[in-house]
């Protein structure tokens, strides 16, 4: 807010700290610009500054817009139609199989997938539409070179180089309790609408639907059980009028898209399966399993192993997974034989 003050007052970023009478403030300013700018160029980050032609515009119906942003990957993932999808960290089974459904449908739609990067939602958001061959934004609430959760190095690598990473933070800032939430309002300005999956009472996720709803933005949400506290929020934005998605389909409308953009290969026949895990989850659905714990269970493997199974079976268009829960084999397909 200062900032924007500022050049009211003096008309160019430029004219203000011309303005500023030399000190050691105005020195320690000095260095720690040029500090930034050094550290950007040695993570390959680029700085954009607000008013030049690469700054989204979107950004500029915030009433306070960051001065400038960090950028790592290709700026082009910012085409629209962009949508958020934002959640818990603490996610469930349903929560994951239900974000890489969704995210994954709508980046082969050729909808931008924008998120936090953080644990749980965000980051199985990001994942499924690099799966899926689409585009995704990681809005960082660190430094853009910076990857936070440490678990996260990989999904942060492979998105700087398939897709974009932003922040508004200077380059090597750690986290801190604050710029997490501050990052949201930059995810929900972005987007053309916010899909919340699983978001407990005050979540990052509701303040980022709070600033959805403050820009106009379209607010959409996955309903969840009334007695799990993930979907507490989530809940609560529908009795409060957002947009059910009930299908993948309403999470498609929402931009207007009509249907994924087929993957190349995807043509319904059965996957070599050369995968074991992959194996044991195409045998195992011989008949549909109810939920991905009880096809965990059936197929004898750990849920994560097992979720990366479905997924990978899912985008090779092997096998469908409904909101319901419900996991099976794609029509025509539950006959054939295990290879």
């Amino acid at each position: 807010m200062r900032f924007r003050d500022l050049v009211a007052t003096f008309g160019s970023p430029g004219h203000a700290w011309d303005a500023v009478a030399p000190s050691s403030e105005r020195e320690t300013a000095t260095e720690s610009a040029s500090g930034a700018i050094e550290r950007a160029r040695c993570a390959s980050a680029r700085l954009i500054a607000s008013g030049e032609d690469a700054y989204p515009a979107r950004l500029g119906e915030l009433h306070d817009p960051p001065p400038v942003l960090f950028a790592i990957g290709a700026l082009e993932c910012l085409r629209e139609p962009c949508v958020a999808i934002v959640g818990t960290r603490r996610a469930t089974s349903y929560g994951e199989r239900v974000t890489f459904e969704v995210a994954g449908a709508l980046a082969r739609a050729g909808v931008t997938v924008i998120s936090g990067m953080a644990r749980g939602i965000d980051g199985v958001a990001h994942r499924a539409a690099l799966a899926a061959g689409g585009r995704t934004v990681a809005v960082l609430g660190t430094g853009v070179d910076v990857a936070y959760p440490v678990e996260h190095r990989a999904l942060h690598a492979e998105i700087a180089d398939r897709g974009l990473l932003l922040s508004e933070e200077l380059p090597g800032d750690r986290a801190s309790g604050g710029s997490f939430p501050k990052r949201n309002r930059i995810i929900a300005a972005l987007a053309t609408a916010v899909i919340v999956i699983e978001a407990p009472h005050r979540s990052g996720a509701l303040i980022t639907a709070t600033h959805a709803l403050e820009l106009n933005r379209i607010i959409a949400a996955v309903p969840g059980p009334i007695d799990v506290p993930q979907s507490a929020g989530s809940n609560l934005l529908l009795r409060d009028g957002a947009i059910i998605i009930a299908e993948v389909a309403d999470a498609l409308a929402l931009v207007g898209a009509t249907g994924p953009v087929a993957l190349a290969g995807a043509r319904g026949e059965a996957p070599s399966l050369t995968d074991p895990g992959q194996r044991a989850v195409w045998s195992a659905l011989a008949s549909p399993a109810c939920d991905l714990d009880a096809l965990a269970a059936r197929a004898s493997l750990p849920a994560r192993k097992c979720l990366a199974a479905v997924s990978a079976l899912e985008l090779a268009g092997a096998i469908e997974c409904a909101l319901t829960g419900e996991i099976r084999r794609r029509g025509g397909m539950a006959r054939a034989s295990t290879p």
